[in-house]
C-alpha cells in the first residue's frame, strides 16, 4: 500500500460555519463543494478536510445523523505560541489555553462552530529528568 494523501471527513450540523472557520482561521481553501459537501485543503502537509452536512444522503443511512464528536483534529506547527496569539487576535476563542506537558508537548485547542476540536502542537525537549 502507498498512501498518497490523508483526508478526515467530518459530519457537522452547519457546514457553512465550519467551512468559514477552516478557511478564515486555519488557511484552508475550498477544492470542491456541492449541496451538503465541501472539500478543503492546504498547500502544506496538513490533512485535507471534507465537511459533510448531517443528514446528507451521500452517507450510509446509519451514519447520516452522526456528528463529529470525540475527535481531536491535531496539527503540529512550528511556533505554537505564535499560532495561539494569531488565532486569539483574529477573534477565535481559545478553548484550552497553551500549556506544556511533562513529556515535551506544547499545545492549545480551539473549537469550531460545530464543536470540532482543533489542537495545535509543538514538541519541545522534556523538562524533567524522568523523561530523558
Amino acid at each position: 500500500m502507498q498512501i498518497t494523501a490523508s483526508t478526515v471527513s467530518l459530519t457537522v450540523d452547519d457546514l457553512a460555519a465550519s467551512q468559514r472557520f477552516f478557511t478564515t482561521h486555519l488557511g484552508y481553501v475550498e477544492q470542491a463543494a456541492a449541496e451538503g459537501f465541501a472539500s478543503l485543503s492546504r498547500d502544506d502537509g496538513a490533512v485535507d478536510v471534507v465537511l459533510l452536512a448531517r443528514g446528507t444522503e451521500v452517507l450510509p443511512a446509519d451514519q447520516r445523523d452522526q456528528r463529529a464528536t470525540g475527535l481531536i483534529l491535531a496539527f503540529t506547527v512550528t511556533d505554537v505560541a505564535d499560532e495561539e496569539k494569531r488565532l486569539r487576535a483574529s477573534g477565535v476563542e481559545i478553548t484550552m489555553p497553551l500549556r506544556e506537558e511533562p513529556w515535551g508537548e506544547r499545545l492549545f485547542q480551539v473549537t469550531d462552530p460545530n464543536g470540532v476540536i482543533v489542537q495545535f502542537v509543538e514538541w519541545a525537549t522534556p523538562t524533567g529528568t524522568e523523561h530523558a
